[in-house]
């Protein structure tokens, strides 16, 4: 199970947009700077707010390590595997097509990743709404102080 930590930001209904500050992982990942940054060193999450933490709680969240490496192959690895299959196959058929066999492998990666990035992106939507794919809220470690009504601070 991979878990970061984050502080709420806003709550809305039954769904909490958490800011996680980005850990020393993400250092050394290639595709740091693709992730949605709301300043230098954070991000922005949405989670389904299970536990009915506030704004301002720490809560850690979490995805399950199975989850992640599935969605870490479909993304970095399928993409490379269509680029090369499109290449290797619009060469094979550079003689039918009557195009240079250069030419032919560079279009079919071109179709061949292309076709796999809308793939992608088609299953990203239908796999918006899997609880397995998604981080999910944990427990909350620290409620905020100024979550609670009753408090006062003077």
């Amino acid at each position: 199970m991979i878990t970061e930590q984050g502080i709420i930001e806003t709550v809305s209904g039954l769904r909490a947009m958490v800011r996680v500050e980005k850990s020393s992982a993400c250092a050394s990942c290639q595709s740091r700077e693709s992730c949605h940054e709301a300043s230098g060193k954070d991000m922005i999450i949405e989670v389904a707010n299970d536990l009915g933490a506030r704004e301002g709680d720490r809560i850690e969240i979490s995805i399950p390590g199975g989850s992640f490496l599935i969605l870490s192959l479909l993304v970095y690895l399928l993409p490379v595997a269509a680029l090369i299959a499109g290449a290797v196959l619009g060469g094979a058929f550079a003689g039918a097509l009557h195009m240079n066999g250069t030419v032919a492998s560079i279009v079919g990666g071109c179709l061949g990743i292309g076709v796999t990035f809308y793939a992608l992106k088609r299953l990203d939507r239908s796999t918006l709404g899997q609880k397995e794919f998604r981080p999910r809220m944990t427990r909350i470690l620290r409620r905020s102080e100024l979550s609670h009504p009753g408090n006062d601070q003077k």
